[in-house]
């Protein structure tokens, strides 16, 4: 019998090559004056800028010059209040979706930001609805497009933490992978390997449903070979596949969560300010061992690690691949192609230690299909460098 499951995503998704050009018209269709959030540069955002202008929109600027955090944010929600904006658009990366997501919800929002955020608040409802959100993606990673949270660093705590309600669901996400074309090598990576985490995670999560289910058993192998080929240079029909697995990722990760890697993440990002998808690529060959190891000890289902072993085997030329095997060439892989361990990384011991007791209370760590110690989430730790 097929589980009982809920499914939540944007209002309306619009995927394709040359989408973008749709964008300004969407907008200005849900308000006329006009936040657009974009990274440090805006040579992506320009042309949708333009067509704001030419639709008459007044248009505000703020740029995300990092992954977002608490003070950020706020000086993003002071300049949205003080220019009366009716709608965000994000153009960027997944910190600069999330940043967007956290304006257009806090915007209207009567109560300090803190009382809405999990872990180092009181993760309280959000006590409006959120300003309309579009988001854009120009990297293919977080899937954030499609995802009910923000991730916010609040430095204070030296811990990253969601702002999360239903209602931050954006209201038209535009994936258009041309966008994505001619991404920096190291970018690519680290993003990619973060989407390909975010199709395994729900694969094996304990929240996993016949819906995302249908979406990771696509997206794994796909985004595998997609990166393989980018590795090799540049390749617009990968970008297509790698922009369809972020947004897989975001679907299902919503949907049905995700697992220890994630868990990790969150502290180690928020503890050193290493980049979330250099840790989750270093993380995902490990946890993925320590996950098997404890659910085979015990005497759980492996069925579903093991057919991610199979396909990670496939994609490196060893179809019978068990998980341990599978696990090396990952990670043998992508140390070949670029990404570094957490030594290079900068992440010390101190940072270890806390990240493992941290992330016992993190989120993520909810859906993971086993529960791991403290002493297995420090070992996944070290093994990552």
């Amino acid at each position: 019998m097929l589980p009982d499951f809920a499914f939540a995503t944007a209002s309306r998704i619009v995927f394709g090559r040359g989408k973008a050009d749709t964008v300004a018209d969407e907008v200005a269709a849900m308000g006329r004056r006009v936040l657009l959030v974009h990274g440090r540069g805006t040579e992506r955002s320009a042309g949708i800028a333009a067509g704001l202008a030419a639709a008459g929109c007044s248009v505000g600027s703020f740029s995300v010059r990092g992954e977002p955090d608490l003070p950020m944010i706020e000086d993003g929600v002071a300049l949205a209040r003080d220019v009366g904006v009716e709608v965000v658009l994000a153009v960027g990366g997944g910190a600069v979706i999330d940043a967007g997501k956290a304006i257009a919800a806090l915007k209207p929002a009567t109560r300090p930001t803190l009382d809405h955020l999990e872990v180092v608040g009181q993760g309280l409802p959000l006590d409006h609805a959120p300003l309309p959100f579009v988001a854009v993606p120009t990297t293919a990673g977080t899937g954030a497009e499609v995802t009910r949270n923000a991730v916010i660093g609040v430095p204070e705590h030296q811990r990253k933490v969601s702002l999360r309600d239903m209602r931050m669901l954006p209201e038209l996400a535009v994936v258009d992978p041309a966008l994505t074309d001619g991404c920096p090598w190291g970018v690519t990576l680290a993003s990619g390997l973060d989407a390909v985490t975010q199709v395994i995670e729900p694969f094996v999560s304990t929240r996993a449903n016949p819906m995302t289910d249908a979406l990771c058993r696509d997206a794994i192998p796909r985004g595998l070979r997609a990166l393989r080929r980018l590795a090799g240079g540049e390749d617009q029909g990968a970008r297509d596949d790698m922009a369809w697995v972020s947004l897989s990722g975001g679907l299902a990760l919503a949907n049905s969560g995700l697992g220890a890697v994630h868990g990790l993440a969150g502290p180690l990002g928020g503890l050193t300010g290493a980049a979330h998808g250099a840790i989750c690529g270093a993380l995902l060959p490990h946890v993925l061992v320590a996950n098997h190891r404890v659910a085979v000890e015990a005497g759980r289902d492996v069925a579903r690690m093991e057919q991610v072993g199979r396909w990670i085997g496939e994609v490196f030329e060893a179809p019978e691949s068990g998980i341990d095997e599978a696990a090396d060439l990952l990670a043998g892989w992508s140390r070949s192609v670029g990404l570094r361990g957490f030594e290079a990384l900068g992440i010390d011991g101190d940072a270890r230690a806390a990240a493992a007791v941290a992330a016992a209370g993190s989120s993520s760590m909810k859906a993971n299909p086993v529960a791991l110690s403290e002493a297995d989430l420090l070992a996944v730790i070290e093994a990552a460098d």
